[in-house]
């Protein structure tokens, strides 16, 4: 039932973007623009700011980073046996290459573990932060059909307040820089409006797709890299990293969370097959109702 308590409000949210998507007509693009470039580089900035790290915490921030890049590699192979194109690669590796450990997979880690599997589930969520401000906005925009390939996603990378807000936090954090309440307060109130925002898109996102159009085969391909394996990948990964067993189960557990809402955002901004991304999101984070217990259950 605490499990339920988590996801509920998660699809409340949904629920709410496409009621409002449905009776409204409005410009998810709009919204999702607000997102990228005036709220989540508060939420970034924040993230890395108050984080403390120990040796632990870089092994943590390492295994995002390879499970993302073995994830891509992946793609790249079976993209290249199906001959799909630039867009359909960059978005097969949005939808199935981030996860989403923050207002999903960092409540569901705290029910488990407790206020240390917390900690642990946090720094995960900076590594993730990291990731995608990196790579997923890289494939974003290198997957755009105005793009043109790498050179125009390195430059979309470069523009990206949210790489910014990432790099301020850091700094701020490291050469202990104090900011005042009313300041933290500020940047907390735009922070913290970011995740719900995302939601609201997708959930818009979701009212807009026509279920004919939907690519079945891709759409089952990603959501079986995504549950499937990604949390294979984590287990192997486990076996070689010096941490303890806590630890390692945490990482398993964050692996097996559905697509990150961000992705969604990122396709809309970029125009890199968002009713894919879009479906893929929801979908996988419906089907982890069946899955996540799943993958308790082998674990603990």
């Amino acid at each position: 039932m605490e499990f339920l308590g988590v996801l509920l409000p998660i699809f409340g949210i949904f629920v709410l973007g496409f009621i409002g998507q449905k009776k409204f007509h409005l410009e998810p693009k709009a919204i999702s623009t607000v997102s990228v470039y005036l709220m989540s580089p508060f939420l970034v900035f924040r993230t890395f700011y108050t984080t403390e790290f120990n040796t632990d915490y870089l092994f943590l921030i390492f295994f995002t980073f390879i499970l993302c890049i073995s994830l891509v590699l992946i793609v790249y192979i079976v993209s290249f046996i199906r001959s799909y194109s630039r867009t359909e690669t960059c978005s097969l590796i949005l939808a199935s290459a981030f996860m989403n450990n923050g207002n999903y997979g960092t409540p569901v880690v705290f029910l488990l573990f407790g206020a240390v599997g917390l900690d642990y589930a946090i720094v995960l969520m900076v590594g993730q932060q990291l990731v995608m401000c990196t790579i997923g906005i890289y494939y974003a925009a290198k997957g755009s059909p105005e793009g043109n390939g790498m050179q125009s996603a390195l430059r979309a990378v470069r523009r990206m307040p949210i790489v910014y807000g990432a790099i301020a936090g850091w700094l701020f954090h490291f050469f202990h820089i104090p900011l005042s309440k009313p300041i933290m307060e500020a940047i907390s109130l735009v922070a913290d409006a970011a995740i719900p925002t995302v939601m609201l898109v997708l959930g818009m996102q979701l009212a807009n797709i026509s279920l004919r159009k939907m690519k079945v085969r891709r759409i089952s391909l990603a959501l079986f890299l995504k549950l499937a394996i990604s949390p294979t990948i984590a287990f192997l990964l486990t076996l070689i990293l010096p941490v303890d067993e806590v630890i390692k189960q945490i990482m398993i557990i964050v692996a097996a969370m559905p697509s990150a809402a961000n992705t969604t955002m990122y396709a809309l901004q970029f125009d890199t097959a968002p009713e894919f991304v879009s479906s893929v999101t929801f979908i996988s984070t419906v089907l982890s109702l069946v899955t996540l217990p799943i993958v308790f259950l082998i674990l603990l």
